[in-house]
C-alpha cells in the first residue's frame, strides 16, 4: 500500500445528499497494481488520457476502517473518472469501507476476488474467494445497500483445479443474482499453490475465449477483459466481443501509447499532450507536492517509462533513477534528465 500524500485530497462529504453518479464509461480502464498505481501515478496518467477509468492500488478493509483514511484513500480531484479497489472478505466490514469510499468522492467500488498472493490468500480474500461465490455474492449485497456507487467484480476465469467454464459460469450467476452488473475478468486462472503472484501473471495461459463466451451467455452483463494485453489494437480487436478493456503493466511501462485512447477508444479528438508538455506538467505537480513537505521520488518512479523506445530514454531513466531518491532532490532532476533526450523527437504526439 502507498503512503503517498496527494498534493490536493479529496474531502470526505458527511452531510450532503447522496446523489446517484453516472457510471463510469469502462471501454478502457487501467488495472489496479499494488506499489504501482498510487494517486502520482494516477495524476501522471490523466495527462496523457481524459477518458480511461483509473483505478486504486489495492486497499484492505482494515486499513481504511482502523488506518489512516486520508493516507490510504485520499487523492486529486483531477484523477476522475477513478474507481477504488478493495480488499476483504467480511460483509459488514466491505459495507463499511464502501460508504466511506463513497463520501471520499470514488466513481465506483471494486471487489477483489483475483490476487493469488499468499498475503491475500491468509486474509481470506482475492483469488481464494472464487471458491465461494455465495460469500462473495453476500459482500456484494452488503456493499450495494451500503453506497449508491456501482459495485464491480475483479476475478479471474478460475482458480487450481477448479477452473472449468461451468465455475466461472456459476461465479457470475451468483453474484449477478446478489446485484453485480459489471464483472472485470483476467483471463487466466489462478494457481493459488505453487506459483508466485509475479508467475501468475505469465505462466497460466490466456483464454480469451472464454471471456467471450461470457459476454454471449450474459449479454446484459458489462464484460471487461484483462491479461496479457499490450497495443491499442489488441484492444480494438477485444472490443469486438467484450464490452471493455482492461490494461496493466504495459500502460505503467509504456505510459505514452494510452495517448491513443480517447481517440481510438472513446471517439474523442481532442488535442493530446506531446511528451515534453506532459513533463511540464509533471514538474508542476512535483513543485506542489514538495512545498506541501512531499519527495520527488513518489513521482519520479512513475515516469521512468514516458520516453520508451526514443533516443535517450535509457540515460532519462538512469538520470531520474539515480538522482531522483536523494531527500534533497527537486524538479530540477527532471529538467536535467530532459537534457539526454532529442527534444525535437518528443515534441511530436
Amino acid at each position: 500500500m502507498s503512503s503517498m500524500q496527494p498534493i490536493e485530497i479529496t474531502q470526505k462529504i458527511t452531510s450532503a445528499p447522496k446523489s446517484k453518479q453516472p457510471e463510469p464509461n469502462r471501454r478502457f480502464c487501467i488495472a489496479p497494481m499494488i506499489d504501482w498505481t498510487d494517486t502520482h501515478d494516477r495524476y501522471f496518467l490523466r495527462q496523457i488520457t481524459r477518458h480511461s477509468v483509473l483505478y486504486t492500488e489495492m486497499i484492505t478493509t482494515g486499513a481504511i476502517i482502523h488506518g489512516d483514511k486520508e493516507r490510504h484513500l485520499g487523492f486529486n480531484k483531477e484523477e476522475h473518472p477513478v474507481a477504488v479497489q478493495l480488499g476483504g472478505s467480511n460483509p459488514a466490514d466491505l459495507a463499511i469501507s464502501s460508504r466511506i469510499c463513497e463520501d471520499f468522492g470514488y466513481d465506483e467500488v471494486n471487489l477483489n476476488v483475483g490476487c493469488p498472493s499468499d498475503r491475500v490468500q491468509s486474509g481470506a480474500f482475492g483469488a481464494c474467494l472464487m471458491a465461494e461465490p455465495e460469500i462473495v455474492g453476500e459482500c456484494i449485497s452488503a456493499m450495494q445497500a451500503a453506497c449508491d456507487l456501482p459495485v464491480t467484480i475483479k476475478c479471474r476465469i478460475g482458480i487450481d483445479d477448479q477452473d472449468d467454464y461451468e465455475d466461472l459460469q456459476r461465479f457470475v450467476k451468483i453474484n449477478q443474482s446478489a446485484g453485480c452488473n459489471t464483472f472485470i475478468v483476467h483471463a487466466r486462472k489462478a494457481w493459488l499453490k505453487g506459483l508466485s503472484p509475479k508467475e501468475n501473471r505469465d505462466i497460466p495461459p490466456l483464454n480469451y475465449d472464454r471471456v467471450y463466451q461470457l459476454k454471449k451467455e450474459f449479454p446484459e452483463l458489462e464484460i471487461i477483459i484483462n491479461g496479457g494485453i499490450k497495443t491499442l489494437e489488441q484492444c480494438s480487436e477485444h472490443l469486438l466481443h467484450v464490452d471493455g478493456v482492461m490494461m496493466g503493466r504495459e500502460a505503467y511501462q509504456n505510459p505514452f501509447l494510452l495517448s491513443g485512447v480517447d481517440q481510438l477508444i472513446y471517439g474523442d479528438n481532442h488535442p493530446t499532450l506531446s511528451r515534453t508538455e506532459i513533463v511540464d506538467e509533471m514538474i508542476a505537480y512535483v513543485d506542489r507536492l514538495i512545498a506541501n513537505g512531499g519527495q520527488l521520488k513518489w513521482v519520479s518512479r512513475h515516469i521512468l517509462g514516458l520516453f520508451q523506445g526514443m533516443p535517450g530514454a535509457r540515460s532519462w531513466r538512469r538520470h531520474l533513477s539515480q538522482h531522483a531518491y536523494k531527500r534533497d532532490a527537486t524538479s530540477i532532476v527532471i529538467k536535467d534528465a530532459l537534457e539526454f533526450l532529442n527534444l525535437s523527437e518528443t515534441t511530436s504526439t
